[in-house]
């Protein structure tokens, strides 16, 4: 059935292209996309919205005249988007932000939409969005939020009010990151050591041990592949995560040594193509060769 309301996606990554999949599959035939990579129509992004039939634009005019425009850019571009979008959005707009935010950049990014005459509406999304779509669980904040939800019960998604307020939603995805991501950084560093020892067979099945019921070879490289391939957003995020801690008053010791794990894996994985690699004792070949490469070259330049 086609639906009547006209929607924009802001980034069209994996995220916006997972959502507007699902838009379409819902009946939204009339989709828009701004990013600013499709600059390029040989861009990731210009493609991806060639081959789903979403009209893509390199300049924020296409979301004019848009009910509801969808946020999901990296963590890092959440306020530069909120504040490009607040000069193009129609008054009374829903403005649902995606973005893996500290609770305070939320509630910046909502006073920026809500001067610009938009009704902005925290969503936390609470995990990867890829195998779900939007029936991922997703927590949603601000004075907005409910109206939000009935006015688009025809999503279908897997969300709810958290708070009236925004960011106390945020504070929970941010909070959780700081194991979840932070887990990611330890695991690579970690098994990265154990096998220039050789021992990682047995620290894994230590961990196997510790906490049965979990396949921590399998986990723990899909861990590692997912951080060579999405380290950069990965450590923008963490950024925000430190930001969260920061802002609790607590200092963020694990959290900044994540960020700057998933930079470092996020420079490998240009080199090296990890996630492609099966199997864990692969990757940490894969990744500890480039290690000694970029020490050799290092030398030889001083």
């Amino acid at each position: 059935m086609k639906q009547s309301k006209r929607l924009a996606l802001v980034g069209f990554g994996e995220v916006g292209r997972t959502i507007a999949r699902d838009l379409i599959a819902l009946g939204f035939t009339d989709l828009v996309t701004y990013d600013i990579a499709c600059t390029s129509a040989d861009s990731g992004p210009s493609r991806a919205a060639k081959a789903l039939g979403v009209t893509a634009s390199a300049t924020p005019d296409v979301l004019r005249d848009r009910d509801l425009v969808i946020c999901a850019v990296t963590a890092a571009q959440t306020l530069v988007a909120a504040e490009t979008v607040a000069k193009h959005l129609d008054a009374n707009a829903l403005y649902m932000d995606c973005n893996s935010a500290a609770p305070s950049t939320k509630q910046q990014a909502s006073r920026i939409i809500d001067a610009a005459g938009g009704r902005y509406v925290e969503a936390a999304v609470m995990t990867v969005i890829g195998p779900k779509g939007l029936q991922t669980p997703i927590l949603l904040g601000g004075p907005h939020a409910r109206g939000f939800l009935s006015e688009y019960v025809q999503l279908g998604l897997d969300a709810k009010v958290y708070a009236d307020t925004v960011g106390q939603a945020s504070s929970v995805k941010m909070c959780r990151s700081v194991i979840i991501k932070g887990i990611e950084g330890i695991m690579m560093e970690c098994l990265l050591s154990a096998r220039h020892y050789g021992v990682e067979a047995d620290v894994l099945a230590s961990l196997n041990d510790m906490w049965p019921g979990q396949d921590w070879t399998t986990l723990s490289g899909h861990m590692i592949r997912r951080s060579l391939q999405h380290g950069k957003r990965r450590a923008e995020e963490m950024r925000e995560v430190a930001k969260t801690v920061a802002d609790a008053g607590v200092t963020p010791h694990m959290t900044s040594g994540a960020v700057a794990r998933h930079d470092w894996a996020a420079g490998v994985g240009k080199r090296v193509d990890g996630y492609a690699i099966q199997g864990l004792a692969p990757v940490l070949d894969a990744v500890r060769a480039d290690i000694s490469a970029t020490a050799k070259a290092s030398a030889v330049k001083t």
